[in-house]
């Protein structure tokens, strides 16, 4: 069986991919934590985070 890759280092812990495994449904409040105070932008999906490690194109806001 392969394994499936990834489009980029660390995408498996970014919020397009977490929010795509249903990590919004399955715990609302870990996801508030990655979002809450977001400082930075996804300049690919446009979602917001508190850390730029959580986005595929982070830009500061």
């Amino acid at each position: 069986m392969s394994k499936f890759n990834m489009p980029h280092e660390d995408h498996e812990n970014h919020l397009c991919y977490l929010h795509n495994l249903g990590l919004l449904e399955a715990n609302l409040d870990h996801y508030k934590g990655l979002v809450k105070d977001a400082q930075y932008i996804c300049k690919r999906c446009g979602r917001a985070a508190k850390r730029a490690e959580n986005l595929c194109e982070p830009e500061k806001l």
